[in-house]
């Protein structure tokens, strides 16, 4: 990669120059002429600008002046700042807390990058927080002090002054608040702004002489070259410090090597090293760039051409064979190495030029020869922010060729960000790249995330290639990489038609191919076929399968926390690091691989396609993956899965389970049952022949029920397995127990085979728990079958769940009564009697079902069918009752049944003169119809009386009859002595009793009334002298009184 192109500014500049800087694009140069004509009385040392005040600073005679810009008149002389040997300028926007000077005490006021567009063009960076202030130090080492000089706002403020050990002959701003002074090149100190205290840098250690290499080469290549490092230059190396980031990281150059500093004065990462000493080196971001010697920098090797040997020469001695050293620029040399890789990015030998229509710089020209460095080139400082563009200037060191030829002065312009990213992106340094973009921000890449999500993409894919699964796996999810696009990078054995060749995965990712994929590819082909047609094809094959089983179980570990509740065993988290092979190998835990920080994939997906009410209970109404073309799955956008739509989602979802159920199936095919079971996306068109051709037979059939397949699965229980068809019975009866009514038709079809084989065990299709199918359409398709089936299904129904519906009452009813008949019809008398005996229970103590519907299904009255007791069941619950009793009396003859009968319903309907009169009834006043089976008439035609089950009748069952009803009932000449306890009970019926009680008592009342009446009617006449005995005194008092009055 090269980062800068070169282009000269100036040419044929005749003045010697003094001083020089550069800020903002802009160029100060101070030349002999500017001395002489009074700008400054001596040699201009050091040039500055001051963006707040608008001034120039001089550093000229040990002092410093501000001269305004821009005419640099009249100038201002800092009177504190005298002996002063450098100065360092910084700019930057901080939050100030009040109105104190800066810096304040101990308030210690830190720096971040640039994030203001008017800040970046002022050249300054800006803090967070606050009332923001532009504050501008201008720190001056002199003779062992240094000088604070600060402007807030371009307002001066105190100046601050710190004594030192030593003069600072070099001062580097690492931030705002914290200064790096050089004494020498070898000792340095670091200043603190807010308390004014210095810290001694502590430089490490250079590594042992000769362990470099090339390094150790140059500088011993540096020994010849005392005289030209002298020459106008002396001998005493400059210090070399400059900040390499905008959080205050500083370097400091010692000799070869390149420390790395953090502000606190920390060492913060492993140095840099240079192929020798540089003369001088300066830092724009983020590239230190540093002007070699003639003879340090390698030159490439000139092309070497295939010439013939001369056999004489063919043998030679050990000494004459040892290799030329190497080549070497002859000439200064300026060479670029990125601050962040510290990997070599540019070499530019002398003359620097270039065609000044292109940005792109020539290839660097062949090494010069000895004698050729003739020209001393100095680098000029950069802007004040560190960017491009650099300056430097060239100068013969011969007097007569300067005074003939002048100064030129380059500039190094750096290329846009987006060819230097791209320049790396295409030579296949992705690490670099993304290191190169962090440090930029959307203001210098506008296309900044795009640009690192694809790159990052790459790396992840080199990653891969190199066999680092777990790190690609996380790259990859942390993107949201589309997996279809991940999947290309496996095996054809698992990726299938997505799979694509190893030299095509970078282009599938948005990088550039290698110039030479298709002549790699065609190579690669020929070589397969070669294979093949030698003989070789099998064992080839053997060889492919043991390598991908290799990098599938060295990169399973990744897979551990994939699908929740599966576990692998840690004899199962092996690695296998024998495997190295140009061949597309790839683990396929990468698709489902996730990191902890990062979460499953799969829950996430399923989560998504949830929120859109889509199931995998719904894949078989969705379209499916082998309907979608590669270049649509390619197409698939690299996105969070919420920003998916819910056809991507799905296709994602899609791609991440089948490549799982692969990558189990060659790796793990223990776990694939476990796989199966679970709700997934897998396209089964894509696994279902391997896993008939592995024998995997149950896990086919979990995933046939999973994905609703069941016809398919229903089929492979029952035509696969070479076992007995009766063995199949059970597992088939245990799936469609699974299946709910929205498969009926497919349970019906599938359980014609099972109920055909074992109608016990088939029936339990019907009546498991787990899903209550339609009762009416099963209830049609066992009569359909059978009606015995069809009668125990409603068995079921009615004992286990207490059906109630009269249809299904009905219905038992009816098929009793048709198997009855028909048992009779075909004279299977155990059979009938079986049935007959349950449709009597069912219809004598059922209460759901329609009475009249079951009696008009009865056969005629045929004496052959024998099914009057059922009739008389069915009449009873029609409430004819008197025709119930005549066909258990005389169609039966069984009086038991007569009398239970009576008793039943009597219990609901109490009346004496109900049903037990009723059935007295029939036995004493038969009708001329009633006839008893084999028991003649009379001669006279009468019918016979029944008198003996009738007293029976009224001797058990007085109470329950009417007495009036049954003295009229009974014939003349019955004896008193065979009803004699009937009549007593009639007599002591409390309604008899009652009615006796209430004659009696008025009986009585009236013979005391008529008593009364007859002494009533008595008269006697009592006068003075005609009275009876009065024996109370009282009484006695009270009549002597009374006669004593009158």
């Amino acid at each position: 990669m090269a980062p800068f192109t070169t282009k000269s500014l100036l040419s044929g500049f005749k003045e010697r120059i003094e001083a020089i800087a550069s800020y903002y694009g802009q160029i100060l140069q101070a030349t002999f002429e500017d001395v002489k004509k009074g700008l400054t009385r001596r040699a201009i040392d050091q040039l500055g600008y001051i963006k707040d005040v608008n001034s120039l600073a001089v550093l000229s005679g040990e002092t410093v002046t501000l001269f305004p810009s821009p005419a640099f008149a009249p100038g201002t002389l800092l009177p504190q700042a005298k002996g002063a040997m450098s100065f360092a300028i910084d700019t930057s926007i901080q939050n100030v807390p009040d109105a104190a000077a800066v810096p304040a005490g101990n308030s210690t006021v830190t720096a971040t990058p640039d994030t203001n567009a008017a800040a970046a063009d002022a050249g300054v960076s800006r803090t967070q927080g606050g009332v923001p202030s532009v504050i501008t130090y201008l720190a001056v080492g002199c003779r062992k002090k240094i000088v604070i000089y600060t402007w807030k706002d371009g307002q001066s403020q105190d100046v601050k002054e710190l004594a030192l050990p030593h003069s600072p002959r070099s001062i580097v701003f690492a931030t705002p608040n914290v200064l790096v002074l050089s004494y020498t090149a070898a000792d340095h100190v670091v200043l603190k702004l807010p308390v004014m205290s210095v810290t001694e840098l502590a430089m490490p250690v250079p590594p042992p002489a000769g362990s470099a290499g090339l390094g150790a080469m140059s500088k011993g290549a540096l020994s010849g070259l005392s005289g030209y490092m002298t020459l106008g230059l002396g001998a005493k190396a400059k210090p070399a410090v400059f900040r390499v980031s905008d959080d205050g990281e500083f370097a400091v150059r010692k000799d070869d090597t390149t420390a790395f500093f953090s502000p606190s004065g920390q060492i913060s990462r492993s140095g840099a090293e240079w192929p020798g000493p540089p003369d001088e080196t300066v830092f724009v971001q983020p590239y230190m760039i540093s002007i070699l010697a003639p003879g340090i920098v390698p030159a490439p090797a000139p092309p070497t051409t295939n010439t013939a040997i001369p056999a004489a020469r063919s043998v030679t001695t050990a000494a004459a064979a040892a290799p030329p050293p190497p080549l070497t620029y002859q000439v200064p040399t300026v060479q670029v190495m990125s601050a962040l890789t510290l990997s070599t990015v540019q070499t530019i030998p002398f003359p620097f030029t270039a065609d000044k229509a292109s940005d792109r710089p020539q290839s660097p020209p062949r090494a010069a020869p000895a004698g050729s460095n003739t020209t001393s080139v100095r680098l000029l400082s950069p802007s004040p922010n560190y960017k491009s563009p650099l300056f430097l200037s060239s100068t013969p060191t011969d007097r007569t060729a300067a005074a003939v030829e002048g100064t030129t002065i380059w500039a190094f312009t750096m290329r846009p960000w987006g060819e230097q990213i791209d320049e790396l992106v295409d030579a296949g340094q992705y690490a670099d790249a993304l290191t190169l973009i962090d440090t930029l921000d959307k203001e210098a890449l506008s296309d900044k995330d795009a640009r690192q999500a694809r790159i990052r993409g790459l790396h992840a894919v080199s990653v891969f290639a190199e066999g680092k699964y777990a790190e690609a796996v996380k790259a990859f999810v942390n993107l949201d990489i589309n997996p279809a696009k991940v999947v290309a990078l496996y095996p054809e054995s698992v990726a299938g038609r997505l799979s694509m060749p190893r030299l095509k995965w970078i282009e599938l990712f948005g990088g550039k191919p290698p110039p030479n994929a298709a002549k790699i590819l065609k190579v690669e082909s020929e070589d397969v076929t070669a294979s093949a047609d030698a003989g070789q094809g099998q064992g080839a094959m053997a060889a492919f399968t043991d390598r991908v089983k290799a990098t599938v179980d060295a990169a399973l570990p990744a897979l551990s926390d994939a699908i929740p509740g599966l576990a692998i065993r840690d004899d199962d988290n092996r690695s296998v690091r024998s495997f190295k092979s140009v061949d597309r190998q790839a683990p396929t835990a990468a698709v489902t691989g996730r990191d902890k920080t990062k979460g499953d994939r799969r829950p996430k997906l399923s989560g998504a396609l949830a929120t859109f009410n889509i199931t995998p209970a719904k894949a078989p109404e969705l379209s499916t993956l082998s309907e979608t073309s590669v270049s649509d799955l390619f197409a698939l956008p690299n996105l969070p899965l919420p920003a998916l739509t819910p056809e991507q989602l799905l296709r994602y979802a899609q791609i991440v389970d089948t490549v799982l159920f692969k990558s189990y199936l060659i790796n793990r095919p223990s776990l694939v049952g476990s796989l199966c079971r679970l709700d997934n996306w897998c396209e089964v068109a894509e696994v279902e022949e391997v896993l008939k051709d592995r024998k995997k037979f149950s896990e086919l059939i979990d995933l046939y029920r999973g994905k609703k397949m069941h016809a398919k699965a229903l089929s492979l229980l029952k035509d696969t397995d070479e076992s007995d068809l009766v063995e199949k019975v059970e597992p088939t009866v245990l799936y469609l127990q699974k299946l709910g009514p929205q498969y009926l038709p497919v349970i019906f079809e599938w359980s014609n085979w099972v109920l055909d084989a074992n109608n016990k065990e088939g029936l339990k299709i019907f009546t498991s728990e787990d899903f209550e199918l339609p009762r009416t359409d099963v209830a049609n398709f066992l009569t359909g079958k059978d009606p015995n089936l069809c009668a125990r299904y409603i068995e079921h129904l009615l004992e286990e769940i207490h059906e109630t519906d009269t249809t299904f009452h009905n219905r038992l009813a009816e098929i009793y009564l048709e198997l009855t008949v028909a048992a009779k019809k075909r004279g299977d008398t155990d059979a009938q009697e079986k049935v007959y005996r349950k449709l009597l229970d069912f219809i004598d103590t059922s209460t759901h079902y329609e009475a009249d519907r079951v009696f008009s299904r009865l056969p005629s009255d045929d004496d052959s069918l024998d099914l009057f007791e059922a009739r008389a069941i069915l009449l009873g619950r029609l409430g004819k009752h008197e025709a119930a009793l005549e066909i258990y009396v005389n169609r039966l003859q069984d009086y038991d049944a007569a009398e239970r009968y009576c008793k039943r319903v009597y219990h609901t309907e109490p009346d004496p003169k109900g049903i037990f009169l009723t059935l007295l009834r029939i036995y004493l006043r038969p009708s001329s119809k009633a006839t008893v089976t084999g028991v003649q008439v009379q001669a006279q035609g009468q019918p016979v009386l029944l008198l003996a089950p009738a007293l029976d009748l009224i001797s058990r069952h007085s109470p329950r009859l009417d007495a009036a009803e049954t003295l009229q009932l009974l014939p003349p000449l019955v004896n008193a002595e065979d009803v004699r306890v009937f009549l007593l009970e009639a007599l002591q019926a409390p309604k008899v009793d009652t009615r006796f009680t209430k004659e009696l008592w008025k009986a009585r009342r009236d013979q005391i009334d008529r008593k009364l009446m007859v002494l009533q009617s008595n008269r006697v006449r009592v006068t003075d002298s005609r009275m009876g005995e009065v024996t109370h005194y009282q009484c006695r008092e009270a009549f002597a009184k009374g006669k004593e009055k009158r």
